[in-house]
C-alpha cells in the first residue's frame, strides 16, 4: 500500500518538475526515446529474469522507458517488466511526452520501427527518427529511415534529406546520457526496488 501510495506523490512531482522545465524553455525541439534495465538483486521477488540483447546477458529485475530532451531532462517515463518495451509501453510514453510539447524530431533506435509509432508522430506533426529494420519484412525496402516510406506513401511535396536524418539520429545519444544519469541518481542501485 505505501508504494502505490507513494507512485501518485512521485508521479505528481515528476510532472510538476517536467512543466517547469517546459515554462523555462529548457526543452529543445528533438526528443529521443530509449529503454534501459534497471537491475535488481535475485531476492526481489517481483523482478524478472531478463534477457540484454545490447550486453547478451541475463539479469533480474525490470526495464524503463525514458524520453529525454536537453541536457538529460527526462520528460517522459514508464517502467517495464524488462529492458524490451512492449509497443503500448512506446505509445503510450510518447503521448505523455507530446503532451508536454511537441517538437520537430522524435529520435529512436530500430526497436522503435513500427507503423503505429511513425504514423501518430507524423499526425502530431513531428518527424520521427529510426532506423529501418529490415527484419520485420520478407521483402525489405530500400531505406535506411522508416520516415522515408511513409513520406513517400502519405505526402508528394515533402522530402526530407538523407544527411539530415543521419545527423538528427546521432542526437539519440542524449537519452543514453539521461538513462545514466538517472542510474546515477539512485536508479541503478542493486538494492533499490
Amino acid at each position: 500500500r505505501f508504494l502505490t501510495d507513494l507512485e501518485h506523490v512521485v508521479d505528481e512531482v515528476f510532472d510538476r518538475l517536467v512543466e517547469q522545465a517546459a515554462r523555462r524553455g529548457l526543452l529543445d525541439l528533438t526528443y529521443s526515446i530509449d529503454s534501459t534495465d534497471v537491475r535488481a538483486m535475485p531476492a526481489d521477488q517481483d523482478a524478472s529474469k531478463c534477457y540484454d540483447p545490447t550486453d547478451d546477458e541475463y539479469y533480474y529485475g525490470y526495464g524503463c522507458t525514458i524520453v529525454s530532451t536537453g541536457q538529460k531532462i527526462p520528460i517522459a517515463a514508464e517502467f517495464t517488466e524488462s529492458k524490451q518495451a512492449p509497443e503500448e509501453t512506446a505509445m503510450r510514453v510518447t503521448r505523455d511526452a507530446l503532451a508536454v510539447a511537441t517538437p520537430i524530431w522524435m529520435v529512436g533506435d530500430s526497436a522503435y520501427d513500427t507503423l503505429d509509432w511513425h504514423d501518430h508522430l507524423l499526425a502530431a506533426g513531428v518527424v520521427p527518427v529510426a532506423p529501418y529494420n529490415a527484419r520485420n519484412t520478407d521483402d525489405p525496402l530500400d531505406i535506411e529511415y522508416r520516415v522515408e516510406d511513409r513520406i513517400d506513401e502519405h505526402s508528394e511535396d515533402v522530402q526530407l534529406k538523407q544527411s539530415t536524418l543521419d545527423e538528427t539520429y546521432n542526437r539519440r545519444t542524449g537519452v543514453e546520457r539521461t538513462n545514466e544519469s538517472v542510474k546515477d541518481c539512485g536508479l541503478g542501485r542493486t538494492h533499490a526496488r
